[in-house]
């Protein structure tokens, strides 16, 4: 025990041993009242052990004033007004997508905003690579707008990038995504691509202010097959940038899984590493879940020669059936727009309008009004049910049996149709069918169960959307090998630096 003076602070020592435990700690004990003024751990390194850090912070937002404007006060105050070395090799590009930040104001030394075109989330990283590129980074950091973060997450990032062994050199370095309604909850830190397609994260959720999932957050091995990090919060050394190029003019979506499939990083991550971001339940946009991600999964599985296209092949019919099953026609209507531009080739990619094309799509997608906007005597009829709307699937065995099978109530005749309407959740690929079997009428509502859009049987559309599947993919399994070859061929255009600064309309140089 070390005593100070009853005004005054003492310094207290602590050596910890070498260790490959997952968790170190120690702990003091007062026999009186103590105030604790400061706090830290350090080690001691051969400067020529320290590699030279020039760590560019690139975010892109649009129309987001209220996340980015004090994410950007944070960083001029606890980073860039300090003494700690990030303070020197520190620089936070803000790509403004929607033009509607003040340039001179919020610009500095330390923070440079930058209008640019809508062009999505990936047009709008690619801008902040070019930027980081040229301004000399060592590093580029893409994170969301739409999070809360702490500034410790940056310092951390700092000093492990310049201590980092030879062998995670070129490592992604990924921040975990903690839940904003659930500030404890870890809800991801590395995300993987599973052999049936689906985007899936490598460690449960934890809840980081238990000893336990603490250390369950060390020791599980991130460093897994088709593993990626979600750009909430990634970490990319420049190097695997000039080697691999910048993103795919996709938009949004699978922007960040296509990049890390196309590269294969090393992946590290570190507790405390992390962001605060809202919860994506309830989030479901077809625009986005159906058409951006049919079209964008399946340019990646052909321009990084990935292979899991049968499997992808089979779930997109199996989410398509269910769709039509469910009379949700727009989401099914979607699916197929993916699939018809991804056949389109890379020219279609290369010259498309993202923002425009968006805003098509976007029409399509259910309209979820409040239910006293409704048909009463329909809503009277039905409510959600909280057991298959947003809680855990309780079905046997052989009810999901069941399900799988063509019991479509397009095949049904009128006689055999109830006018009872039935409760749906509009955001899954899957719904209650023993609930809903011979049912005209859906109500699919939303988590809340406040919102909520009817849908009605409609053969004569359910017949146009068969028969335009049928017609897509007797195209696809003619010419996919045709399509396949020409997005591996524009690969090395679509992300080079020179086709972006024409599609940025930046011309030659920046």
């Amino acid at each position: 025990m070390l005593r100070g003076s009853h005004e005054g602070f003492a310094s207290v020592d602590l050596r910890l041993p070498e260790s490959d435990a997952p968790l170190v700690s120690f702990v003091l004990h007062s026999k009186g009242t103590t105030r604790v003024k400061a706090a830290y751990y350090y080690t001691e390194v051969d400067d020529a052990l320290v590699r030279p850090v020039r760590l560019a912070l690139c975010t892109t937002t649009f129309k987001k004033e209220d996340y980015i404007v004090p994410n950007i006060e944070t960083v001029r105050r606890e980073v860039l007004a300090g003494n700690e070395p990030i303070s020197d090799g520190f620089h936070m590009y803000v790509v403004d997508n929607g033009r509607t930040l003040d340039v001179e104001t919020l610009s500095d030394d330390g923070v440079t905003i930058v209008p640019n075109p809508n062009v999505g989330g990936a047009g709008g990283f690619a801008r902040g690579m070019l930027e980081a590129l040229a301004g000399g980074a060592t590093h580029v950091l893409l994170m969301d707008d739409d999070v809360h973060v702490s500034p410790e997450s940056f310092k951390r990032t700092y000093n492990l990038l310049s201590l980092v062994k030879n062998c995670y050199k070129q490592a992604f370095l990924n921040g975990a995504m903690l839940s904003l309604e659930e500030p404890n909850l870890q809800y991801e830190d590395v995300g993987f691509v599973r052999k049936d397609g689906i985007y899936d994260k490598v460690k449960p959720d934890l809840h980081v202010d238990q000893m336990v999932d603490v250390v369950k957050n060390e020791v599980i091995n991130v460093e897994v097959e088709n593993a990626y990090g979600a750009w909430w919060y990634c970490c990319i050394p420049v190097e695997m940038i000039r080697e691999y190029g910048l993103p795919l003019p996709v938009f949004v979506r699978c922007d960040d899984v296509e990049y890390g499939m196309r590269c294969r990083p090393t992946i590290m991550t570190m507790g405390g590493i992390c962001v605060w971001h809202a919860s994506f339940e309830g989030r479901f946009r077809a625009s986005v879940d159906c058409y951006q991600y049919v079209r964008n999964f399946l340019i990646m599985l052909a321009a990084d020669e990935m292979n899991l296209e049968r499997m992808f092949m089979l779930r997109l019919k199996r989410t398509f059936d269910i769709y039509l099953r469910s009379l949700n026609y727009g989401s099914a209507e979607l699916l197929l727009d993916g699939l018809e531009d991804y056949l389109k080739g890379p020219s279609f990619l290369a010259s498309a309008n993202g923002e425009e094309l968006m805003k098509l799509n976007g029409a399509k997608n259910e309209r979820l009004v409040p239910l006293s906007e409704l048909d009463s005597a329909v809503i009277s009829k039905t409510k959600p049910d909280d057991n298959y709307l947003a809680g855990e699937d309780m079905r046997g065995p052989v009810l999901k049996l069941l399900e799988m099978l063509p019991h479509d109530r397009h095949f049904l005749p009128d006689m055999l149709l109830s006018d009872e309407p039935a409760a749906v959740y509009y955001s899954r690929g899957a719904y209650p069918g023993w609930k809903t079997m011979r049912r005209r009428t859906l109500v699919a509502f939303d988590a809340s169960g406040k919102n909520a859009h009817v849908r009605t049987l409609d053969r004569a559309r359910y017949q146009s959307l068969r028969k335009r599947y049928r017609r897509l993919m007797q195209e696809y399994a003619s010419r996919k090998d045709e399509v396949a070859h020409a997005y591996r061929d524009a690969m090395p255009w679509l992300t080079s630096e020179a086709f972006w600064r024409t599609y940025l309309g930046l011309g030659e140089s920046a």
